[in-house]
């Protein structure tokens, strides 16, 4: 396993990296502690996304519709599937994320992780960040089936 990047108060820990995969995947665990949830919702454009819960409870939100992520149970989001996340208990939780094809690495969440000062995110830098990656910010006004949590 990598380091360990803090993304606020999210911790993300790679398994293997699209490096180490020739770009099939990247996977990694993401540590979600009690009541944080997602800042900005967002589709990705250039990769799916497999979610398995592995401690804990949450909720990930694909195009309105909430889904509980425990131990064991998976969520599939296609790319261009708008989502969210929120974690609305008072234990941490943990799942697995796999990215395929693995496009994004640890060098994309370094990079997020600078956006954050004094525990909260300059949404603006954040966004803009996202979208050079092909992860899209999604806001209220944008027709996307997205509901504001």
């Amino acid at each position: 396993m990598h380091r360990t990047i803090r993304v606020g108060e999210l911790s993300v820990t790679f398994i293997r990296t699209r490096h180490e995969t020739g770009g099939a995947f990247d996977l990694f665990e993401l540590t979600i502690p009690p009541f944080a949830r997602l800042p900005l919702p967002h589709i990705h454009r250039k990769y799916d996304e497999t979610i398995i819960g592995v401690d804990g409870t949450m909720t990930w939100t694909l195009r309105d519709v909430p889904h509980q992520i425990q131990r064991g149970s998976t969520v599939f989001i296609p790319r261009n599937t708008p989502h969210f996340y929120a974690n609305q208990r008072h234990t941490a939780a943990r799942i697995l994320c796999l990215q395929t094809p693995g496009v994004l690495g640890p060098e994309y969440y370094h990079e997020i992780a600078g956006c954050f000062r004094a525990g909260r995110p300059d949404l603006a830098v954040m966004g803009s960040i996202m979208s050079r990656h092909g992860v899209v910010p999604i806001t209220p006004t944008e027709p996307a089936g997205y509901t504001q949590p």
